[in-house]
């Protein structure tokens, strides 16, 4: 896929969009919450921030994956879930004011930790083939793309919030239709690639989901975290922006190859959240008929 008016200016203004869609979400209360629940706030960014990225390497240096779907797999574990972990949230009855929170410090974070994790695992797994990359122009682009419209969105939240919120449904479905149709043009450019790796990428994807959102309901246990907090970190943990990945390897980096992970994870990360809110509803259920028979 080379440089084109699409991959530099269309793809970007997308991301910008859904972006500002994300702003029209949040408050100004979502961020000073980290003040007032610190604990559970410092703990998800712990499992979204340092131990997510961490995972992936493990899982590439594991499974030995190829370079593409490794630096993929490292792209897309640096990019902390958008809306998507908010609505699985809402879902699962789960705290939301404690998600919607993570995703909004955390998309904050991002804009400084993921150019990092991007340029070792660049240097680390491409090694001599590795390609240029600019901590600084990713750090820029990422904080226009991302941060930019998320501030706009947030002071539109503020000033017009009933014309806010109806507006931000139609962003989320303009982020799910748009993330498909990313998908879609990823299996039609890099279908050789897929055809070739679709096992190892696809087990990879899945291996990150299922062991992220493990991973979540586990940092709860260790810190003490309330049964609803445990599961909104394990969601917070195993859903990843996929878009924000596939438009880092495409636009920042003109390496189509490397969102083929984050596409094939585009899918597999609704797995293991299902799962979860399936459990989670069974432990509800059960709970109540305990406390109707006891009565």
């Amino acid at each position: 896929m080379e440089a084109s008016i699409f991959t530099q200016v269309l793809l970007p203004i997308a991301i910008a969009l859904i972006m500002f869609g994300m702003g029209l979400s949040l408050t100004i209360q979502d961020f000073t919450r980290l003040a007032k629940a610190p604990k559970s706030i410092g703990v998800g960014l712990l499992g979204q921030i340092i131990l997510m990225p961490l995972l992936a390497l493990g899982i590439c240096l594991i499974l030995k994956l190829d370079t593409p779907i490794a630096v993929g797999l490292m792209i897309l574990a640096a990019c902390p879930g958008g809306t998507t972990s908010n609505v699985f949230s809402q879902v699962a009855k789960a705290n939301l004011a404690l998600s919607v929170s993570l995703t909004a410090i955390s998309t904050f974070i991002c804009v400084f930790s993921t150019p990092f994790i991007i340029q070792y695992a660049i240097n680390n797994f491409a090694g001599e083939q590795a390609i240029e990359f600019s901590l600084l122009q990713t750090a820029i682009g990422l904080f226009v793309v991302t941060l930019v419209p998320v501030i706009i969105g947030i002071g539109i939240r503020h000033r017009f919030t009933n014309a806010a919120l109806k507006a931000e449904v139609y962003f989320r479905r303009f982020s799910l239709l748009f993330l498909v149709a990313m998908i879609l043009a990823l299996v039609i450019k890099e279908r050789e690639m897929l055809v070739t790796s679709f096992d190892q990428v696809f087990f990879a994807a899945l291996a990150l989901n299922i062991i992220s959102i493990a991973m979540g309901l586990l940092l709860s246990k260790i810190f003490n975290l309330s049964f609803i907090d445990g599961i909104t970190l394990a969601i917070e943990v195993g859903i990843q922006n996929a878009t924000l990945a596939i438009l880092i390897a495409i636009s920042f980096l003109n390496a189509p190859e490397f969102a083929v992970s984050a596409g094939v994870y585009g899918l597999a990360m609704y797995i293991g959240p299902t799962f979860l809110v399936l459990w989670v509803k069974s432990v509800r259920k059960k709970r109540e008929t305990l406390t109707a028979a006891e009565n």
